[in-house]
């Protein structure tokens, strides 16, 4: 099984359409009718899909840090800042995850890109 990605609003759509390209699931806010949501609310919605967060917005990284110090489930974070990866980088890295780990791995976890 693959790991579903969750991306939010801060995501460029090239990312999603290259990793749609490589038969990633992904899910993007804007497509699930939640581009409003705050943070906290944002990172529900993924988790109650099963969904691995995808974000380039430093706000999840705090809302993730209390869940992780408060042990509030989530289902996991990828953070990669918009200056320090490229497109073609984070369809890779991402990519890999999609395909080498399973969902149950990223819960309560946070990583970078890149890898």
């Amino acid at each position: 099984m693959s790991v579903p990605l969750y991306f939010d609003v801060h995501v460029p759509s090239a990312i999603a359409d290259g990793l749609r390209l490589r038969g990633v699931d992904v899910l993007r806010a804007q497509e699930d009718g939640t581009p409003e949501l705050n943070d906290p609310l944002l990172l529900d919605r993924a988790t109650q899909l099963g969904r691995v967060l995808f974000t380039q917005d430093k706000g999840f990284l705090a809302e993730a840090n209390r869940r992780q110090r408060e042990r509030e489930h989530f289902a996991g974070i990828i953070f990669a800042h918009q200056l320090n990866v490229t497109i073609r980088d984070c369809v890779r890295d991402l990519e890999i995850v999609a395909r080498v780990t399973e969902p149950d791995e990223w819960i309560g976890r946070v990583e970078y890109l890149p890898l």
